[in-house]
């Protein structure tokens, strides 16, 4: 199904920018006049443009909590009680995961169990984030709004993660295709052309010998190639996942210059937003602090929200402790100043993150803009060597014929 990406404003006279599925344009924009928007902007979605999940052994990604929370704030709404919301979202849930913890989630709450209780027992599925939200909302009487901050947050994350996802995944497609096109070139296709200029023993330009060379190494080990290439996707896999690893990997993406704009402000989006979601349900500066650290994928704005938090529990004020880490920018720690000097912090922080996720877009665009080129530019560079290889020879046998007549 189609994807379109609008600007419109909300019920509340908020401006917001989204993403949804329709089967036309005419649809798209018949769903969103139907919730109350008024569209500014709509338009579909190129392949390269759409948002990129990638779910992980089929657990539910942002996209799918977000629907879940949606959901079940609708069918709340209504009047319905929790245990028969569950058993309808049940039937409507298509992630398998999820509605296996649906199911369980029922028969608790049909023994008397809270919601959030119930959560609990699936941490893999359900944050911790999202089950204090729930408690809260339980504890207030306001579940509804819960749900509905929980919705707007993942809504947020999937589009942080996306754009982050986009920038990394389009490059990395293309550099597979060329490795796969390159090791075709030189096993099959470039061997029949250089194969007829070494049966003619007539001397041979200097490119066309190295790319011949180049060929035969190929035909011969094209087999070590692959097994190289997958010990080492397989292999920095695996060592992401080690501590060692996390550091490795956060330090390249905080040190090269075309990632490190892109990792520095997702991570301010994603601590911002968090921040003041948490604040909002009622919790304690320093709970929400542990909460933030860990929604943090940067192990170094990990350890950083770490140290803040131990900092705060020692009498700091939360704009020293974040200026102190090192890691976050002067516009995060100085806005935060001027929320806790004003008394609203959580207004501030929402501000900030809107900031950053907008920030974050153009990073996106930014980074991709710039890979392209050096992308083509490098493929460019790639058949003009294979093109002179097989062209050179044959320039030089039409000069020898011609000077032959």
């Amino acid at each position: 199904m189609p994807s379109y990406s609008y600007i419109a404003i909300n019920r509340a006279g908020k401006r917001t920018k989204d993403t949804l599925e329709a089967s036309s344009l005419d649809a798209a924009k018949n769903s969103l006049r139907a919730t109350g928007y008024s569209i500014l902007e709509i338009k579909e979605l190129g392949v390269l443009s759409q948002d990129i999940d990638l779910p992980f052994l089929g657990n539910p990604t942002a996209k799918d909590m977000a629907l879940f929370c949606r959901q079940f704030q609708s069918i709340l709404r209504a009047g319905v009680p929790v245990s028969s919301v569950l058993s309808m979202l049940n039937q409507q849930t298509e992630n398998k995961k999820l509605a296996a913890a649906i199911r369980d989630m029922q028969a608790d709450i049909e023994k008397g169990e809270t919601l959030a209780g119930s959560m609990r027992k699936h941490p893999k599925i359900f944050t911790s984030m999202l089950c204090n939200m729930i408690a809260a909302g339980e504890e207030s009487g306001n579940l509804e709004d819960s749900f509905r901050q929980m919705e707007d947050w993942f809504d947020k994350a999937k589009r942080t993660k996306a754009a982050v996802g986009k920038a990394m995944v389009y490059p990395c497609v293309l550099i597979v295709v060329m490795i796969i096109v390159l090791i075709v070139m030189m096993v099959k296709i470039i061997p029949s052309f250089l194969q007829t200029f070494d049966e003619m023993n007539m001397e041979l330009p200097k490119v066309t010998l190295a790319v011949m060379a180049v060929s035969d190494w190929f035909v011969q080990w094209w087999w070590l190639v692959v097994i190289v290439l997958a010990v080492v996707a397989v292999g920095g896999t695996l060592f992401s996942r080690t501590n060692k690893g996390k550091h490795v990997f956060g330090w390249l993406s905080r040190k090269i210059p075309i990632v490190k704009l892109l990792t520095v402000r997702s991570s301010c989006a994603t601590f911002c937003r968090t921040l003041a979601l948490l604040l909002g349900s009622g919790l304690s500066l320093t709970d929400s602090i542990d909460l933030v650290a860990i929604n943090m994928k940067n192990i170094y704005f990990k350890e950083a929200v770490q140290t803040c938090r131990l900092m705060i529990s020692q009498g700091w004020p939360l704009n020293a402790a974040l200026r102190d880490s090192g890691v976050f920018p002067p516009m995060v720690f100085n806005l935060v100043a001027i929320g806790e000097e004003t008394g609203d912090l959580q207004a501030m922080l929402t501000k900030t993150a809107d900031y950053y996720d907008d920030e974050v877009e153009d990073a996106t665009q930014r980074l991709l803009s710039l890979m392209e080129p050096c992308i083509m530019l490098f493929l460019a560079v790639f058949v003009l060597i294979i093109v002179l290889s097989i062209f050179l020879p044959m320039l030089n046998m039409t000069k020898a014929y011609d000077q032959y007549l």
